[in-house]
């Protein structure tokens, strides 16, 4: 996830809806230790998901920080919610990596997009 700015920002493509997004958005606590490696483990282990369309992530200088992810349904989404890893994941970060969080999870009923090319 370090390497977020090795190319440039690109959105997540407009799917055809119905689809869903989880978006997560959390401010960080002082300790962070280990927090890069199992953040990139969480991203590699989400894309293994059948239907999982893509995430957006962005975070502001002040330590705000917006993922959001995209699947093509909801047994999609329960079964990321679900995995095991993730599950640890989201337990150490409750005890360490965050100072508060929210998801919101939607379906998405209409979708577009624009490209300059």
């Amino acid at each position: 996830m370090n390497d977020q700015h090795a190319i440039p920002p690109t959105p997540v493509e407009a799917f055809e809806p119905p689809y869903y997004m989880a978006v997560f958005t959390a401010v960080r606590a002082q300790d962070q230790s280990g927090y890069d490696e199992t953040a990139a483990r969480m991203e590699d282990l989400v894309k293994d998901v059948p239907g999982f369309l893509g995430m957006d992530l962005a975070q502001t200088p002040g330590g705000l920080g917006i993922t959001v992810g995209y699947f093509r349904d909801a047994d999609a989404l329960t079964e990321w919610r679900c995995n095991a890893e993730h599950r640890v994941a989201q337990k150490r970060g409750q005890a360490q990596w965050y100072q508060s969080y929210t998801l919101h999870v939607a379906k998405v009923e209409r979708s577009h997009g624009f490209a300059r090319v």
